[in-house]
């Protein structure tokens, strides 16, 4: 009874948040010296309440389950005596007229580390042993030996950096988050809860079916429709993956295949306009370009995403003998079909067209939101049962207060790096690898984004490393729009790639599969993926931005990143217009090398490869029909 209670709290203080966060985002912050601490601070109680230890740690012990509430309500009250400390001194922070005392700056501390243990609790070690690394560096930084040792900092320079002003924990990260992100949570959670899922699902699927991989096709538009909106690479496979991956399992695809098919295109609606999982509004803000260039931009590298994983499910089908779904047994769309898939369409409409008007992209979010919850009510249940609005906005502003202690986390860390020097010395140290060879920044980069974003939601995993790595981006000589976009391609991807791979562990229980398994069969669906940002950013036609367009250059990028898909996934798979022997598999894999050396003479070799390669693997089989030689593996071509 009492944990149902504390539960009940949390979800009133969850509604309270969606309600300051609709307001804010019609009229604005009243005042950053008191919103960011008191909207954090409601983060933490809701975050707390709704999923305290005792759910964590279901222990039969009534002692231990007592000890594990008073260790919940040390955490809580530690950080909020912090953040009443730092309210207290809000007016003279504005002024620089603050002196604290020893008190405060323990206070401040215990709050910190309040802070990361509760990190470490919604999302895993990744980040929050980054920011404990990062606050112990900068108080012992100094006894370290060589290149590592700083000048040392008092905990008082320390406190101020990380908690008293406007540089850590409620910098910048929680003011974007209040000001413009948190709408978009609250969005995503409206859109799911409102039930159009289940008909997005029978229409891909009516759509998809005539293919050999039709359920695998189907799932990958749903979630990636889904995905974009969610944000959450984990959420939308829990909620799109109960339909789809039993689907995936029916049609004859391993389970292994079914789970990592939905991870693959849950992490993919990430990256596709308008939304990508809300990435897109804070690029929009970071990088100075208008929300609807960052959308143009980012369609073709989505595109490319998507007739990738589609290629790849298709000669898997082919490969195995699965057969197209027979007519009789898709779905027949009916008018409630039609009308449901409106809970859906007219929101994303919404968006667009608010933004198209001139106006801010907090304002598209709020009637987005208007509009997602009066075409709700087409949905029989919601209108059974309106109580379930309701419900979602609490959800959404939930879901916004774990997202808040990650961007929390993350202010912690961008102060200590400002405060040691220690994200400059990373830039200068990746700018003179740059200097030498742009190709080997790119790839620590890359490296460097599947480190920070494992575990993490996309918005957060985004936000760390550009902040983090950001002096790092603006050395490299590229857009800084193609900067953007190719770390926010590798922190999504961080979803499938071992050993935290998040989608993947997500999508296993429901395939029934070892989830290892499943992250390395989506690491091979999603191949494209991690060379499309490579390309771009060698290319920057291919995100059509004004500048640095040309149209030979984007017809050259093109032509080489649809044999690159080829490529790979026919190799991959193993399949072609017949099946490939080892030797076939990995002259494709030689070909897809070859087209991605950019700037060299290889790729053109490459381009000459591919096209003799494509042509000659479609003639044979149809030589042999045409002779009636029977159809044999391939062991070279």
């Amino acid at each position: 009874m009492f944990a149902f209670s504390i539960r009940q709290l949390g979800m009133a203080v969850g509604l309270v948040l969606a309600g300051v966060t609709v307001y804010t985002s019609l009229f604005g912050i009243f005042d950053p010296g008191y919103q960011r601490p008191l909207t954090f601070a409601a983060c933490i109680v809701a975050a707390v309440c709704v999923k305290p230890l005792v759910s964590i740690y279901p222990l039969p012990q009534r002692g231990a389950r007592f000890l594990l509430w008073v260790l919940d309500a040390l955490l809580v009250a530690m950080i909020l005596l912090a953040i009443q400390r730092f309210v207290s001194y809000a007016d003279g922070m504005q002024n620089m007229l603050v002196d604290y005392s020893r008190l405060d700056q323990l206070i401040a501390l215990g709050g910190l580390i309040a802070l990361i243990e509760l990190t470490r609790r919604e999302f895993g070690l990744g980040l929050s042993l980054f920011a404990a690394v990062t606050l112990v560096y900068c108080l012992f930084g100094e006894m370290l030996p060589g290149g590592l040792r700083h000048a040392g900092f008092s905990l008082d320079q320390v406190m101020q950096g990380m908690w008293y002003g406007f540089t850590g924990v409620f910098g910048t990260p929680v003011a974007v988050m209040i000001e413009l992100l948190f709408i978009y949570i609250i969005f995503g959670v409206i859109l799911e809860a409102t039930g159009a899922g289940p008909a997005l699902v029978r229409m891909a699927i009516r759509v998809t079916g005539w293919l050999p991989g039709g359920p695998a096709h189907a799932a990958i538009l749903a979630s990636m429709l889904f995905g974009t909106m969610s944000g959450s690479v984990a959420a939308n496979v829990a909620g799109t993956g109960a339909f789809t991956i039993p689907m995936i399992k029916r049609r004859g695809f391993s389970p292994a295949f079914a789970g990592a098919v939905e991870a693959a295109a849950s992490t993919g609606g990430q990256v596709i306009p308008p939304v990508m999982g809300a990435a897109a509004f804070m690029m929009a803000q970071l990088t100075g370009t208008p929300y609807l260039l960052i959308c143009v931009a980012a369609l073709l590298p989505a595109f490319f995403y998507v007739a990738a994983l589609f290629c790849a499910v298709f000669y898997e089908a082919r490969r195995q003998g699965i057969k197209p779904t027979p007519a009789d047994e898709l779905p027949v769309l009916t008018r409630q079909d039609w009308v449901l898939s409106l809970m859906f369409v007219a929101p994303v409409i919404t968006v667009i067209g608010v933004l198209a008007s001139g106006r801010s992209p907090a304002m598209a979010g709020v009637w987005a939101v208007i509009v997602a919850v009066v075409f709700g009510f087409l949905n029989p249940e919601i209108r059974r049962r309106p109580q379930e609005v309701i419900r979602a906005l609490s959800r959404g502003g939930i879901s916004g207060s774990r997202i808040m202690i990650a961007v929390g986390a993350i202010g912690v860390v961008i102060a200590g790096m400002d405060l040691t020097g220690l994200g400059l010395s990373f830039a200068q140290s990746v700018a003179a690898l740059g200097e030498q060879s742009l190709f080997i920044s790119l790839l620590l980069t890359a490296l460097g984004c599947l480190i920070l974003g494992m575990g993490m939601p996309t918005l957060p995993a985004y936000l760390i490393i550009v902040l983090v790595m950001g002096p790092a981006l603006a050395s490299f000589d590229v857009p800084i729009v193609a900067a953007h976009l190719f770390v926010l391609y590798f922190g999504v991807l961080s979803a499938v790639t071992p050993p935290v791979a998040i989608a993947a562990f997500a999508a296993a229980p429901l395939a029934e599969a070892n989830p290892v398994k499943v992250s390395l069969v989506s690491m091979r669906l999603t191949m494209v993926g991690f060379v499309v940002p490579f390309l771009f950013v060698f290319n920057p036609s291919l995100l059509l931005l004004g500048d640095h367009f040309e149209w030979g250059a984007l017809i050259w990028g093109v032509a080489r990143i649809i044999l690159v898909i080829w490529a790979l996934t026919t190799a991959f798979a193993g399949y072609g217009a017949i099946k490939l022997g080892t030797v076939a598999r990995a002259f494709r894999f030689a070909i897809a090398a070859l087209l991605v050396a950019k700037g060299t003479s290889f790729e053109v070799v490459g381009f000459v490869l591919a096209i003799a390669t494509l042509g000659a693997s479609y003639l044979q089989p149809l030589k042999r029909r045409w002779t009636g030689a029977p159809l044999s593996q391939s062991s070279s071509e």
